[in-house]
């Protein structure tokens, strides 16, 4: 393996070590941390390899799963995506290993229980959802400003209807508001 093609925090397996991770490189050696000790090795005679895939992009050479797991944070974030913890972090504490309990007129129906952070997480879900789609309508070159004005009403109102729900949030900034956002 060429010393080039080092990057540091790489996983690289020695036919005679085992897999380990690369600290440091210098010009003709790299300073591997194996299981068992830190090992200094020439890459190019001792038959390192990379253990994991790797992507290399126009000069740029990274772990695959490095560069993988970087592309999809940023594709969440921007569809206004966050992790569940984020989210549950955002709920009243009174509502917190709460459930919502939704009763059937029929009594021979079974009774429906919601874990209130999952009723949460999917009404902050739509939040979101709501605020990307605006983002959209107010960024798209085909729609005339009435057009825009007009699509905006609709979120307004959806926002409005979810005003309901303001209870749950531990902010008021969170909160769904009858004018949008």
């Amino acid at each position: 393996m060429k010393i080039q093609t080092l990057t540091i925090g790489l996983r690289v397996r020695h036919p005679q070590y085992g897999t380990g991770v690369v600290r440091s490189i210098a010009e003709k050696t790299a300073e591997i941390r194996f299981d068992d000790a830190l090992r200094t090795v020439d890459p190019e005679l001792s038959g390192v390899e990379p253990a994991e895939p790797s992507a290399s992009l126009t000069g740029l050479q990274i772990p695959l799963q490095q560069f993988v797991e970087s592309a999809v944070e940023a594709v969440m974030t921007r569809l206004g995506h966050e992790k569940p913890d984020v989210v549950v972090n955002e709920l009243g504490l009174r509502w917190l290993k709460g459930r919502a309990v939704l009763h059937p007129s029929d009594p021979t129906l079974q009774t429906k229980e919601v874990p209130m952070d999952v009723f949460f997480h999917k009404l902050v879900g739509v939040r979101n959802q709501l605020r990307v789609l605006e983002q959209k309508i107010n960024g798209h070159p085909g729609l005339s400003d009435p057009d825009k004005i007009e699509m905006q009403q609709y979120i307004s109102r959806c926002h409005g209807s979810l005003t309901t729900f303001n209870l749950l949030f531990r902010n008021k900034e969170d909160q769904f508001s009858s004018k949008g956002e």
